[in-house]
């Protein structure tokens, strides 16, 4: 374990865009087992990540390598946050596909590392590609959570996101339900 995260040293993240991420031929190498790691490990104690069970290494690999195509096109954009150089977080966003969509995305996933949760990094994640969407002309930007997980909907409610819509116990985890939340940014009532 990295040294940084334990020894209670405060190192600032270096956030990564895609473009940066892949220009750095051993971070790239390293890239999708290092978010396998964290996303597994996460699914394994309860998160609410898309997955019931952890995702294999090759789940991981088959959702990144078309984050990473998308994001050079335009239709995404990825962010990776490391500690000294190790990932302790990701997160994206997807363009709509479908043509009367295209000016809006979805958030689909920031994953931070247990080691490193509570220092920020999910916010520094989620703000960073709020201006990438913002910069990429991306209207609305929405996102869903699982309603449990009170400490992501009060972070995304404390970065502008509203709730316009719930679905009651629309998720099933073995005998669990819980809601599913909707939420969104308008990025065209800011300036």
């Amino acid at each position: 374990m990295d040294p940084a995260l334990t020894s209670g040293v405060t190192a600032e993240p270096v956030l990564l865009d895609a473009d940066e991420l892949t220009s750095d031929p051993e971070l790239e190498s390293r890239f999708a087992e290092s978010a396998h790691r964290i996303l597994a490990d996460l699914v394994r104690a309860g998160a609410a990540l898309g997955w019931v069970e952890p995702p294999s290494r090759n789940e991981v690999a088959d959702l990144v390598g078309p984050v990473l195509r998308a994001a050079r096109a335009g239709d995404a954009a990825l962010r990776a946050a490391y500690v000294d150089r190790r990932l302790v977080g990701l997160g994206y966003w997807l363009r709509y596909a479908r043509p009367t969509h295209r000016p809006h995305a979805d958030l689909e996933k920031i994953a931070v590392a247990a080691v490193a949760q509570g220092r920020g990094v999910g916010r520094a994640l989620t703000a960073a590609l709020t201006a990438d969407a913002r910069m990429a002309g991306i209207e609305v930007l929405t996102l869903d959570a699982r309603g449990d997980n009170a400490h992501a909907l009060r972070l995304y409610r404390s970065l502008g996101f509203t709730e316009y819509g719930r679905l009651p116990a629309f998720v099933a985890v073995g005998e669990h339900r819980y809601d599913k939340v909707f939420c969104m940014l308008d990025l065209r009532r800011e300036s």
